[in-house]
């Protein structure tokens, strides 16, 4: 999967934001099951039941982009499904109110009240952020929140909008590698994830194959 995202990077032009970032040895993160976010692609051979997460960052002429998503690998147990379904739907809920006048904190609690009602493990020790010029950029964007507090958001910013939910407790551990965030009770773990545009006419979703408007001003 490594060896595939880097070609089609180079394909279209762009450069790996992860590969060699504070030492990152890889073009994507790679996240199965129990872990959560910042994996290493290993020589692990997926299995029917598994679910990964796959976590890309592009750097085309000069800007980042910052992306992620979690599938199933064949079938899995609905509440799997649910895990993957609901981080997704908290996603999305986060960047309709990612407009120019709203709060990180309407960011954050649209997310955290999807994570809360499913009964999963809301992650907050990992957290999306701003980006642009660099990946990493302020403010952070936490995956909780209370509305009409924190940061004010403005046109012409552009975030990572990432939340990761847990089948199991929030709780997480780093495995020896430095780098793998993993769940630790064992737990599944998913993780989505969008840039995202603040425009004058909303939050525009800049990591699909065309760019979307979702939410409006």
């Amino acid at each position: 999967l490594d060896e595939i995202s880097a070609a089609v990077l180079r394909d279209h032009g762009c450069t790996p934001s992860f590969l060699g970032y504070h030492g990152f040895p890889a073009t994507i993160c790679a996240s199965p099951n129990s872990a959560i976010v910042h994996g290493i692609p290993d020589n692990y051979r997926l299995v029917e039941g598994d679910i990964i997460s796959i976590d890309a960052g592009a750097i085309y002429e000069g800007w980042h982009g910052d992306a992620a998503f979690t599938m199933a690998v064949g079938q899995v147990p609905d509440v799997v499904q649910r895990l993957l379904d609901a981080t997704e739907q908290a996603m999305w809920a986060g960047i309709e109110q990612a407009v120019a006048g709203k709060r990180l904190g309407d960011v954050g609690h649209a997310i955290e009240q999807i994570g809360n009602a499913a009964g999963f493990g809301v992650v907050r020790e990992y957290i999306g952020h701003g980006i642009g010029r660099q990946m990493h950029e302020k403010p952070e964007v936490p995956n909780y929140g209370k509305p009409k507090t924190g940061y004010k958001l403005k046109t012409g910013m552009a975030i990572a909008i990432e939340p990761m939910f847990n089948l199991g407790t929030a709780d997480t551990d780093v495995l020896d590698d430095g780098w793998t965030v993993v769940t630790a009770d064992g737990s599944l773990s998913a993780h989505f994830e969008h840039t995202v545009a603040l425009t004058e006419e909303g939050s525009k979703v800049m990591t699909l194959l065309e760019p979307v408007l979702v939410g409006q001003k």
